[in-house]
């Protein structure tokens, strides 16, 4: 089970993972938070912006999401339903149906009915900060810690996350690819690169998914309506696969004992 803040997310960094899952004929289920009204809309127009209309950009891309989780082979796909927050400090963050301003017991309620339905072996999710400080990143984090606790499941629990080492060649290859906008989008730390992921050493599990990048890059291409976004894609496939063809998480919940590193999200549990 896979919990997700937004349409789009899924692939990113769990899209590698999912595929190769559902290859080994592994059920995989995806939990989507929200609709992702704060997305662009026609023409890459942003939210606030004359044209933008939040209902149908939420229509636009759940299309999309149900094609993303097809390339995937993702078994289930489950919608929460709540309004996408936009970024930290956005008035979007106020809005009541938001899910950055639902209770986390109430999405922690949801989310929980849907563990005790599908039973996961394997829970992948956010860090404490989201990745990168989205507000609904950092809800989902919170609900998924919260229903893994009140459903007291046995599930292994990933938080996704990028190793530090790999963050500047990425930068390079973006720059180079045309991507501008890269240093701008994140967080900026004291030597310059962005300020996301953790040092290799911090990091237990890392999958290599380069047999998957094909369907990793579809699976993104299909979101065709966020294509302004979503940079990865002006990479190419071979540039892409290079750079993303290993998919890396910490492992933070467990009953298994399986030795660290691991380079199976089911080590312990085949």
């Amino acid at each position: 089970m896979a919990v997700h803040a937004h349409p789009d997310d899924e692939a990113t960094g769990t899209g590698g993972v999912l595929a190769k899952a559902a290859a080994e004929g592994i059920r995989t289920v995806l939990v989507t938070c929200t609709e992702g009204r704060c997305g662009d809309g026609p023409g890459g127009v942003k939210p606030g912006e004359p044209g933008h209309d939040p209902d149908a950009v939420a229509a636009a891309r759940i299309p999309e999401l149900e094609k993303s989780c097809e390339i995937l082979g993702i078994s289930n796909l489950e919608l929460l339903g709540y309004h996408d927050s936009g970024m930290m400090g956005w008035a979007n963050n106020e809005d009541p149906d938001s899910f950055w301003a639902t209770p986390v017991e109430d999405g922690a309620a949801k989310l929980a009915k849907l563990i005790e339905q599908y039973e996961p072996d394997v829970i992948v999710t956010y860090d404490e900060n989201g990745f990168y400080g989205h507000p609904d990143h950092i809800q989902a984090h919170r609900i998924t810690m919260a229903a893994h606790e009140a459903t007291r499941s046995n599930a292994k629990v990933y938080w996704g996350t990028v190793p530090k080492s790999m963050m500047e060649e990425f930068g390079k290859k973006v720059r180079e690819a045309g991507v501008v906008d890269w240093d701008d989008e994140l967080p900026e730390g004291e030597d310059g690169t962005p300020d996301i992921g953790l040092p290799d050493d911090q990091i237990t599990t890392w999958i290599d998914i380069s047999a998957y990048s094909e369907r990793k890059f579809n699976s993104l291409a299909a979101h065709a309506s966020q294509g302004e976004n979503i940079f990865f894609l002006q990479l190419g496939l071979e540039t892409f696969t290079e750079l993303m063809g290993i998919e890396t998480f910490v492992r933070v919940r467990d009953t298994t004992d399986a030795p660290l590193p691991e380079s199976d999200l089911f080590d312990g549990l085949r």
